[in-house]
C-alpha cells in the first residue's frame, strides 16, 4: 500500500462547503470527513468561519473561504473589508473572485490594482490567496492570459479555474457550468510562473480526474466529491477505504455534488 501517495492526494484537497443551502449539520458533518481524510483545508461560505476554525482547531486542515464569492461585482473596499474578517474569524487562505465584467473590457488596471490589493491584505493578515478567474465566463484565452500575467506579477499564491458556479445561460434557456477543462489548466499553468500554483475547481470529481491534472502539474483541487475520490484512492492503492461509516452520516457529509 502506498500512504505517502495517498497522504499526497487528500492534501491536494480543498473540500468544499459553499452549497447554498448548506446548514450547520451538513458543515459539522464536512469538516469532520475533512479531519477523517486529512485534506488541505475546508473552503467555507464567510459566515462559517468561526464554526469551521474551532471544528478544525489543532489539526493540520486550513481554513480557507470565498471573497466576492461568486460573481466577483463586490467593490474593492468590500473585497478588502470581507478578506480582513475572514482572516480576524480564523480564515488562512482566501479564494477571491476577479471583477469578470472588468477583466472583460480589458481595463487591466483595475484588475491588476484589485488583486495587488487583497493580496497585500492576505499577507498583512498572515492568508495566501488564490483568484479564481470564472473560466466559463472567459470565452477569449488573452483574458484567462491577461489574468496569469497579473497574477504572476503580483506574486498571488494560486491562480483557480472556477467557482463551481458560473452558471452560462445557453440557447435554450438553460443554465450549464463546466468548470475546469484541460484545455484552460495548460493555457494557466503555461502563462503563470513557476512560484504560482494552479488550483483546479468545477468539475473534478472522481480520483482519475484528479490524477489527470496532478500529472499536468496542478498543485490543488476544490472539490465536493473528497470522500467518493479517496475512498477510491485507498480502494487502488491497497487500504481499506475511509468512508464514512453510517448512512446518516453520508446524507450529511457535506458534499453535495452541486457547483465544485
Amino acid at each position: 500500500m502506498d500512504t505517502t501517495l495517498i497522504h499526497s492526494i487528500a492534501r491536494m484537497i480543498d473540500h468544499a462547503l459553499l452549497h447554498p443551502t448548506l446548514t450547520d449539520a451538513e458543515l459539522r458533518a464536512g469538516c469532520a470527513l475533512a479531519l477523517r481524510y486529512e485534506v488541505a483545508s475546508v473552503c467555507v461560505k464567510p459566515y462559517a468561519i468561526p464554526l469551521a476554525a474551532d471544528l478544525l482547531a489543532g489539526s493540520d486542515v486550513r481554513v480557507g473561504t470565498v471573497i466576492g464569492f461568486p460573481h466577483g461585482s463586490n467593490a474593492t473596499i468590500i473585497k478588502v473589508a470581507e478578506t480582513v474578517q475572514a482572516c480576524r474569524d480564523g480564515a488562512v487562505e482566501i479564494d477571491m473572485v476577479v471583477n469578470v465584467g472588468k477583466v472583460l473590457s480589458e481595463d487591466w488596471t483595475y484588475v491588476e490594482a484589485e488583486i495587488r490589493t487583497i493580496h497585500e491584505t492576505c499577507r498583512a493578515n498572515g492568508a495566501i490567496l488564490k483568484v479564481i478567474f470564472e473560466n466559463d465566463f472567459l470565452t477569449n484565452n488573452q483574458s484567462k492570459i491577461g489574468l496569469c500575467t497579473i497574477c504572476s506579477a503580483v506574486g498571488v499564491e494560486f491562480v483557480k479555474t472556477s467557482t463551481g458556479f458560473g452558471f452560462v445561460k445557453d440557447a435554450d434557456g438553460t443554465y450549464n457550468t463546466v468548470g475546469a477543462t484541460l484545455a484552460d489548466l495548460q493555457l494557466m499553468l503555461d502563462h503563470v510562473s513557476p512560484a504560482v500554483g494552479v488550483k483546479a475547481s468545477g468539475g473534478i470529481r472522481t480520483l482519475n480526474d484528479l490524477l489527470t491534472v496532478r500529472e499536468m502539474g496542478v498543485t490543488r483541487v476544490g472539490t465536493s466529491s473528497t470522500a467518493a475520490i479517496l475512498d477510491e484512492a485507498h480502494r487502488q492503492f491497497g487500504e481499506v477505504p475511509l468512508s464514512v461509516a453510517l448512512d446518516e452520516d453520508r446524507d450529511v457529509d457535506g458534499s453535495r455534488d452541486v457547483g465544485y
